[in-house]
């Protein structure tokens, strides 16, 4: 279906407008690919880390290191930005341009909370407890794998902006719909990963 012929004679969208034409459902279908990809990656960090996690070299272990009140803090913003992500996708299977607008600021602002927390939380491993990225190979292991998912969340951040700027400017069509809808996807695959971080370097960290 192309996109002249996507849209009814009203002007209205379909109820999944980011499936309404071909070019759109190749979309997500080569995001889903790219995501297949970035799960790789990311799988390659985690037995890297798992390997390295008690190459401590006389430094500070993830027992002494790890405040799991911080980390939990920042684990509940992803986990309802999630949440906010999947009202959005809601609001525009409705047509909803402001609630769909609205929730997608609501889960920029719960990213960038994220990010706060964990740059301090970086800082504080740094300043305070001279736990630096070459201190040993299991700093640098952690820092790799968490600080390679806090730039994928800052990427997140950066991409919903421009897409709420497109919104205000083009409003909501069937070529705007599969952007939001894969950034969406993107932000669900950052929060499962953040998942895993937080079961096994934060939590298993601490007990093991």
């Amino acid at each position: 279906m192309t996109t002249a012929h996507a849209e009814a004679a009203d002007g209205t969208l379909p109820h999944e407008p980011e499936k309404a034409t071909l070019e759109g459902r190749n979309k997500v279908l080569a995001f889903w690919l790219f995501l297949g990809g970035e799960a790789v990656l990311f799988g390659t960090l985690f037995a890297t880390f798992l390997a390295l996690r008690n190459q401590t070299n006389e430094g500070p272990s993830a027992a002494e290191l790890f405040h799991l009140p911080l980390v939990a803090a920042a684990t509940f913003l992803l986990l309802v930005s999630s949440l906010t992500s999947v009202f959005a996708i809601q609001a525009m299977h409705r047509g909803n341009v402001a609630q769909l607008r609205n929730w997608l600021v609501v889960t920029v602002l719960l990213g960038l909370a994220f990010l706060i927390l964990e740059i301090y939380e970086f800082s504080v491993y740094i300043r305070h407890e001279e736990f630096g990225m070459t201190t040993s190979a299991f700093s640098s292991a952690f820092y790799t794998l968490v600080g390679f998912h806090g730039a994928h969340v800052a990427f997140g951040i950066l991409w919903i902006s421009v897409l709420i700027g497109q919104l205000a400017h083009k409003g909501l069509t069937v070529v705007t719909a599969p952007k939001i809808y894969v950034s969406a996807m993107y932000w669900h695959f950052i929060d499962v990963v953040w998942v895993f971080i937080f079961t096994v370097v934060y939590l298993l960290g601490k007990v093991g």
